[in-house]
């Protein structure tokens, strides 16, 4: 499953993306974002008997307008997976994410070579 986040579009508003890195450098995004949207994604498959295999999360960031973008990230995934996995007062009876990645548009398309990710703008 692949979620694809774009601060650094041409689109994006200057003080849109000053926002955007108090999100990415607390809980925010992670909490009101990432895990409720995975989570939605993975009940629906679910309900469609789609889920027999594990899934790996894979969140892909459009960072390259900011300054030490992968300076950014560091421990975003282990924030990600942890909140994942324990959302409420105990963690999840039924582990619906094996794991997830975290990484720039850079770092897609140097572990994905055979489906670079390209900016249309």
């Amino acid at each position: 499953l692949i979620e694809i986040k774009d601060p650094s579009h041409s689109k994006t508003p200057a003080k849109g993306r000053e926002e955007y890195i108090k999100k990415l450098g607390g809980n925010q995004l992670i909490s009101e974002e990432l895990v409720p949207k995975i989570r939605g994604a993975y009940t629906y498959l679910h309900l469609m008997k789609r889920d027999s295999k594990p899934f790996l999360y894979v969140v892909v960031f459009g960072l390259d307008r900011y300054p030490n973008e992968k300076a950014l990230l560091i421990g975003f995934k282990e924030r990600l997976l942890k909140r994942i996995l324990h959302e409420g007062k105990e963690p999840w009876k039924r582990q619906y994410i094996k794991d997830c990645i975290v990484v720039t548009i850079d770092g897609w398309n140097e572990h994905f070579k055979n489906y670079p990710a390209v900016r249309e703008i």
